[in-house]
């Protein structure tokens, strides 16, 4: 049964909120909601934040509040889903919401999970790549994360086929621990359904499947780049296997750079795309040639803690 506080449910109803099919920027209810006062103040029809976001959201907010009542049946809805499902729930709020995830601007309010979230997933990599991957990208994504995981180095990824699927079904052959960030909310179908299996022994095995959407959200073309803001934030950076001009992970490692994440291209890849080959000759990636260049540039779970709430402390003064 998923047991949730009255600030985790006020801070869902905040993102249910809705008028004439608009939302409140869940961004901004993520940066300026991380503390039960702070949500007071904006369920209460402010919101502490200078920006030109927050003018654009103040009107749209204030004209929700009256329909309440509505968005939190909608949030009862979700809870119920998630409940059956045998999620849990994470929120702003919360001192086990994910350390790097709160070093970005561009954070979720909450993440439903199925699994186990550990305080050890600060120290962690993307392992990502195309969907259409060629037999030698597998190899290489299966080697990349049995090093990683020899290095106790928790790998993401996000349970696409190809690359994401070699990631992880590596990861939990080689005794690790993965996590799937989702393009569904946990209570939908499974994305792709052919990794369904993969799925449940991702949670079997003591890792998680993870996701920023409302439980029972079905796939959509916008949900999978979203996605991707969560894979590049939760974890320290993000190493792109294969990938060309148009697919999701260059947009990944394209995000992580913008988030000041690391972001490692291997030797194959920067020689055969341009676009790899500009993020690191403009110095926003690394070329990876050995395991090394990876593992000396990943810092240490508890820096990640200790920035994490550094960042959750800089938030509160600005209430």
């Amino acid at each position: 049964m998923l047991t949730i506080t009255t600030h985790q449910r006020n801070l869902l109803v905040l993102c249910a909120l809705r008028i004439e099919k608009k939302s409140i920027d869940w961004h901004l209810i993520a940066r300026t909601c991380q503390s039960p006062e702070a949500l007071n103040v904006v369920l209460g029809g402010d919101i502490p934040e200078d920006s030109t976001v927050t003018r654009k959201n103040l009107p749209l907010l204030r004209a929700a509040l009256p329909h309440i009542d509505e968005a939190r049946a909608r949030v009862e809805t979700e809870l119920e889903a998630a409940s059956t499902a045998g999620g849990r729930l994470t929120t702003v709020l919360d001192e086990d919401y994910p350390a790097n995830l709160r070093l970005i601007p561009n954070l979720p309010p909450f993440l439903f999970y199925l699994g186990d979230l550990q305080e050890r997933d600060a120290r962690s990599a993307a392992v990502v790549g195309t969907r259409n991957a060629t037999e030698v990208g597998m190899r290489r994504a299966v080697n990349m994360a049995r090093g990683l995981v020899e290095k106790e180095v928790v790998i993401f990824s996000g349970l696409a086929k190809g690359i994401d699927t070699a990631a992880h079904t590596a990861t939990l052959n080689s005794g690790g621990r993965t996590i799937a960030v989702m393009g569904t909310g946990i209570a939908a179908k499974i994305y792709p359904a052919q990794n369904k299996p993969l799925a449940a022994r991702i949670v079997e095995q003591g890792g998680a499947l993870l996701s920023q959407f409302w439980p029972t959200s079905a796939p959509a073309t916008w949900t999978f780049p979203r996605r991707n803001v969560v894979t590049s934030g939760a974890t320290m950076g993000s190493i792109v296997i294969e990938a060309s001009a148009t697919s999701g992970a260059k947009m990944q490692a394209r995000i992580a750079a913008e988030h000041g994440k690391q972001v490692f291209l291997i030797h194959s890849l920067a020689t055969s795309e341009p676009w790899a080959a500009k993020m690191i000759e403009d110095g926003r990636a690394v070329e990876v040639v050995k395991m090394e260049d990876v593992l000396s540039r990943l810092g240490t779970a508890e820096r990640v803690q200790r920035a994490g709430q550094q960042r959750l402390q800089l938030a509160l003064a600005g209430l």
